[in-house]
């Protein structure tokens, strides 16, 4: 009997998508042994403050994937209207992909940490197993999450943060080798992240 097909799922604002992502989605891909990941650029975050357009960080995520034949990118976020909650997408990914996929839902282990704030975490967690990735060393305050509900998985690229490569492309710091190269060439093609923006 054949196992039940494995999708990560990788959301998160992508503004700008870099290397820590894709490494954090290669390494849980293999320890995980999924068949592949779709990352979901968010549409409209709840939790944050304003971010780049939606059509820049959809296209600077397909960028970025579009080399690994194990990544996609799902637009289930940016299409729907209103924020973008983690209980709609996984629904709306649910209904895309059938029951019989299971779906391991990847995040930063600092938002697991604050996963009980999240709109209906009961439903987060029965729709899928969650992975938190982090530095080295990080450990998960236990926000009393069932047992086995929630794995963590270092990724020391992780140090890497979208916030820090914003603040170095506005001051005219380079951002090589932290993003893709055509994610780079993106950025600054369309001008995004400078201070008068």
């Amino acid at each position: 009997m054949s196992r039940a097909a494995r999708v990560g799922v990788m959301g998160g604002t992508f503004d700008p998508i870099h290397l820590g992502h894709l490494v954090a989605a290669s390494e849980v891909s293999y320890r995980f042994a999924l068949d592949r990941v779709m990352f979901v650029p968010t549409g409209r975050p709840w939790q944050k403050r304003e971010v780049s357009a939606a059509e820049h960080r959809v296209a600077m995520t397909e960028l970025a994937v579009r080399d690994d034949p194990r990544f996609a990118v799902s637009r289930v976020d940016v299409d729907r209207e209103g924020p973008t909650y983690t209980v709609d997408t996984l629904r709306d990914l649910r209904a895309e992909v059938g029951d019989d996929v299971e779906l391991f839902f990847i995040t930063g282990a600092d938002a697991l940490g604050a996963i009980l704030t999240w709109r209906d975490p009961a439903e987060v967690l029965r729709l899928a197993h969650l992975i938190g990735v982090t530095r080295p060393g990080h450990e998960l305050a236990d926000p009393g999450l069932p047992e086995g509900s929630v794995s963590l998985v270092e990724v020391p690229a992780m140090a890497i943060s979208s916030t820090d490569l914003r603040a170095r492309v506005a001051s005219g710091a380079p951002v090589r080798y932290l993003v893709p190269t055509s994610v780079e060439h993106y950025v600054h093609e369309h001008g995004l992240y400078r201070a008068a923006s």
